[in-house]
């Protein structure tokens, strides 16, 4: 079981993230007020916080929503699930992973401020199959299929 670290969301793409603690995750769409919420395959990209660490002990100072993820995660090996897994946020939230990592066609504001991001390979998007609100500190699920 996993957990939420932060919740975060931006008001334009390629840029860093803002963590608000809590927010509303709207089916079919994604987080209320982010850059990246719509109907397609990338309404929600989850990182882990492992992940941001390793890149604090690499002299990087970093943190949740840094590299433009929209929620931090503890205690999920997220770059090893597979697509199509299924992940409960609290009591109600269901996401489903859509992809793993991404190809970025050019270097971000996320790039030119960290100086390297580690989304195309660490991070995973998933669609929204059943939304509510979603917190620092809600538990993560995967569920069985």
């Amino acid at each position: 079981m996993g957990k939420v670290v932060a919740v975060c969301i931006s008001e334009n793409k390629g840029t860093s993230k803002k963590n608000v603690g809590s927010v509303e995750v709207i089916e079919g769409f994604g987080l209320k007020s982010d850059a990246h919420a719509g109907n397609w395959h990338r309404q929600v990209s989850l990182l882990a916080i492992e992940s941001i660490e390793e890149m604090k002990k690499r002299g990087l100072n970093v943190g949740s929503g840094d590299f433009g993820e929209n929620i931090t995660t503890k205690s999920i090996k997220l770059e090893s699930l597979p697509i199509g897994t299924k992940l409960k946020i609290g009591d109600e939230v269901i996401l489903k992973v859509s992809q793993i990592g991404k190809v970025c066609p050019k270097p971000c504001a996320i790039f030119y401020k960290v100086g390297y991001c580690i989304m195309p390979k660490q991070g995973i998007f998933a669609t929204v199959l059943r939304g509510d609100r979603i917190k620092v500190d809600d538990e993560i699920t995967i569920i069985k299929s």
